[in-house]
């Protein structure tokens, strides 16, 4: 293929754009080398502008598009192609669908040469849009101007921005002015604590100097109408926070729960950081579908995990209990349990529930939850998880015949895996946000365990990631 070449820039025109895969980039191939593009569709023919090339792969940005594809759409969001949220917002849902399907059958096979013949169709999600429960914004001292306000000339307004960051970009943050993720009054709620701190002159916070008032904003809403919002700002200064806070109270009455954070740290993380309610609950409350019908209820506070997406987490454990297949006599191990949500889900099905997990504040939630449902039969321990699941812990407890294993995207620690080959118990079911390192940890687990059933769940529609949930079955000797 020809290449044009302008000054020091690579231009290749007229690219079939092939397939779209990790980390959410499309891909092409020319000339024998494979190119990298965001924000393409499958099918699409464009001009790419190269700005990495490597020996056997290039990355591009497109310049032109001289044939969309037919698998196009048209994006909500009006920060598309800017925002490195929502990479396939461009793409019919469909062919989502089949990208997610398509990556975790590579993963599976080519990282862990896993047989993917029990490979079940995805399951998508009904909700596409505003289908989040929680959003995260930063305040940033400095806002991220696009390509044609620079080419313009225009300089930095000095308002700050209050919205997202850009990928690899840590000091400057999008200002969002609506996002499509989380239903309303988030928009309303977001846009009205940046106004009103622009006008009454809350310094917006600058990652480099560390200079600046407000740093956070997280907004968490429930299936049953409540909502919570939490301020997290970099020091104590009531004379500045209260009215805020005030202010929120009188404009959104639907707030029940509104929290702040002093963060005095030079991160962003604020974990371990005390939560202080302002004004109602100090929690919020959720509810599930379980397996069998019954109504299920979650305490959430601030710093608690819960899926994003409730309407696909009940499906998403649901799939898991299918695979479980619970006959009632059964001691389960939920390891990675965080808030115990898998654990609770399961317990009316098994005679014991024992979860582990490292966040000693998570622990308390599930035991909370577990009280709240009247679940006797759960148990649930903190640490880290190498070091407590081990045999002393098992033969204290008893040996599990199901284990569920739900890890962070690094996966699970080679320790934890060697210990469940050790336990050895009948079903193993690895549900992961990783196919990669899920891969990975499935060859391991290969020495004794066969795989019965791969089940992908889309939780994060227009992204490229995918929750996969698989059956093991522990070989007969």
């Amino acid at each position: 293929m020809k290449m044009r070449k302008t000054g020091q820039e690579i231009v290749l025109p007229d690219v079939l754009i092939e397939d779209a895969g990790a980390e959410g980039m499309a891909v092409a191939r020319v000339d024998g080398m494979v190119v990298f593009v965001p924000f393409a569709v499958p099918g699409d023919v464009v001009d790419v502008k190269l700005f990495r090339k490597k020996k056997n792969y290039a990355e591009g940005r497109v310049v032109a598009v001289k044939s969309p594809s037919p698998k196009r759409a048209t994006p909500q969001c009006p920060h598309f192609g800017v925002c490195g949220g929502c990479k396939w917002q461009n793409m019919q849902y469909d062919e989502q669908l089949r990208i997610k399907q398509k990556l975790v059958k590579d993963n599976l096979e080519r990282l862990g040469h896993i047989d993917t013949s029990s490979l079940r169709p995805i399951c998508g999600s009904e909700q596409t849009f505003y289908y989040r429960n929680k959003l995260e914004f930063t305040f940033s001292a400095k806002r991220w101007r696009t390509p044609e306000e620079l080419a313009s000339g225009s300089v930095d307004d000095g308002r700050g921005a209050l919205g997202f960051h850009l990928p690899t970009v840590f000091d400057k943050a999008l200002d969002i002015s609506h996002c499509a993720l989380q239903r309303d009054p988030s928009n309303a709620i977001r846009l009205a604590v940046a106004d009103y701190a622009r006008s009454h002159g809350l310094p917006f916070y600058d990652i480099r100097s560390h200079e600046g008032f407000l740093r956070n904003l997280v907004v968490r809403c429930s299936s049953t109408g409540e909502w919570m919002v939490v301020v997290v700002v970099a020091r104590r200064d009531d004379d500045r926070l209260m009215p805020l806070l005030q202010f929120l109270c009188e404009q959104f009455p639907q707030i029940t729960s509104l929290q702040y954070i002093v963060n005095e740290k030079l991160n962003d993380s604020y974990t371990d950081q005390e939560v202080i309610t302002y004004r109602g609950k100090d929690h919020m409350l959720e509810q599930m579908k379980g397996y069998r019908g019954e109504t299920l209820h979650f305490k959430i506070q601030a710093k608690s995990f819960y899926q994003t997406n409730s309407e696909q987490a009940a499906r998403l454990y649901s799939f898991v209990a299918a695979f479980a297949d619970l006959r009632g006599d059964e001691t389960v191990y939920d390891l990675y349990t965080g808030t115990g949500t898998i654990a609770l889900f399961l317990a009316a099905q098994c005679k014991r529930v024992i979860g582990i997990e490292y966040v000693e504040a998570a622990i308390a939630d599930a035991r909370d939850n577990a009280v709240r449902n009247g679940l006797q039969n759960t148990e649930f321990f903190a640490g880290d998880m190498a070091k407590v699941f081990t045999a002393d812990f098992v033969a204290a407890h008893g040996v599990p015949d199901v284990v569920v294993t739900d890890p962070p995207r690094a996966g699970m620690h080679e320790k934890v895996v060697e210990q469940l080959l050790d336990v050895a118990p009948r079903c193993i079911v690895y549900v992961s946000c990783n196919p990669a390192t899920q891969a990975r940890d499935l060859a391991l687990l290969s020495v004794k365990y066969d795989v019965d059933g791969i089940q992908p769940v889309d939780m994060f529609p227009h992204t490229q990631h995918v929750e996969n949930v698989v059956k093991l079955i522990r070989r007969q000797a």
